[in-house]
């Protein structure tokens, strides 16, 4: 492998890491340093977004259920991105070229933004 492309990944791990035992030691619910979510300041709706931080401090304590309550998307959406990452940086598109190819397609594309703006809608209306 390519030296830059192997310190890119290091560099990425090593930030990942500490913004995982960042999010581990402080509670977004808790604490007023963590960014403010601009739309639901102006609205009072929440975004997509809204509970990410609060789920992911969740997820790396492993309460899953608090974590899906704070944002089900996020959660729900772990193993896509998860396997994204492995056919991209892993190997993946070595080993499953159609998968990959399927996964990045327009309909894909167009399904996750449906998707998001479905639970976008739902969430406010519940």
């Amino acid at each position: 492998m390519e030296k830059k492309y192997i310190l890119r990944l290091v560099i990425i791990m090593i930030l990942i890491i500490i913004g995982g035992v960042f999010y581990y030691l402080f509670s977004p619910a808790e604490n007023d340093f963590f960014p403010q979510c601009t739309f639901h300041k102006m609205t009072g709706l929440d975004c997509p977004g809204c509970g990410s931080q609060r789920a992911i401090h969740h997820l790396l304590h492993l309460r899953i259920k608090e974590s899906f309550f704070s944002n089900p998307l996020l959660v729900i959406a772990i193993p896509y991105v998860l396997l994204c990452l492995y056919l991209e940086y892993f190997g993946g598109k070595e080993s499953f070229p159609r998968l990959r190819k399927a996964l990045y397609s327009k309909i894909s594309v167009w399904g996750i933004l449906i998707v998001i703006l479905l639970f976008w809608i739902i969430r406010n209306l519940v």
